[in-house]
């Protein structure tokens, strides 16, 4: 029995994926079984061929890596998800660690900490480039400042939680309801429990709350 680790690679800039390539290929513990050129085109792949990991640039054409990742989560896809991107961006890194992605790597470090990331993310571990590690602890901070203050977050439901990220992108219950493929009217009842249990009253508030609070959800 193959005991490689199976590795999908989704990027769309081809040198760079080719770089990824051979970097991984170096190893014997390692084997591509797929590359993509979009996040569309990353997801059909993960469907089809379960790769133990796979390794996403976050901004992508077609479906950008927190897209890709919110389905394959939602859709309990047995793939393990490594990130790639340019930026330190938080809004990006806090999204990722939501949605429970395994690994987390700036691109102009990736080449010297991809096979240590897949080493980690392979045994059940997250690894977070050490550079952006300061984002992780003040992410930390910020949730538990907030759950401080707001001790009834706690109570929410992990689709509470997540109507309220949502919520905090900015987004419509029709829009959230089409992202999570539920009904328009299931949001409205989620937000309508989420005001009750935070005990938050008045038009637009639980939005403002939302919007507030973004970092630290």
């Amino acid at each position: 029995m193959d005991s490689k680790l199976r590795i999908l690679i989704a990027d769309d800039h081809p040198i760079f994926r080719e770089g990824l390539v051979k970097t991984i290929e170096r190893h014997d513990s390692f084997s591509i079984v797929g590359q993509a050129v979009n996040g569309a085109e990353a997801l059909e792949k993960i469907r089809n061929l379960h790769p133990d990991i796979a390794i996403l640039d976050v901004e992508m054409p077609a479906m950008n890596g927190i897209d890709v990742a919110r389905t394959v989560y939602r859709e309990a896809l047995p793939t393990d998800l490594i990130f790639l991107t340019m930026y330190k961006d938080p809004a990006y890194f806090n999204a990722a660690l939501d949605l429970g992605v395994r690994g987390y790597l700036l691109k102009d470090s990736m080449i010297g900490e991809l096979v240590q990331c897949l080493n980690v993310v392979s045994e059940g571990e997250y690894y977070i480039t050490p550079s952006i590690s300061n984002m992780l602890v003040e992410r930390q901070k910020k949730k538990a400042a907030l759950l401080h203050t707001v001790p009834a977050l706690s109570h929410l439901t992990p689709a509470e939680r997540s109507i309220l990220k949502l919520l905090a992108d900015n987004l419509t219950s029709k829009e959230i309801a089409d992202k999570l493929f539920v009904s328009t009217r299931t949001v409205e009842n989620h937000r309508l429990r989420i005001c009750q249990k935070l005990e938050i009253k008045g038009h637009n508030k639980l939005l403002q709350f939302a919007l507030e609070n973004k970092s630290a959800l």
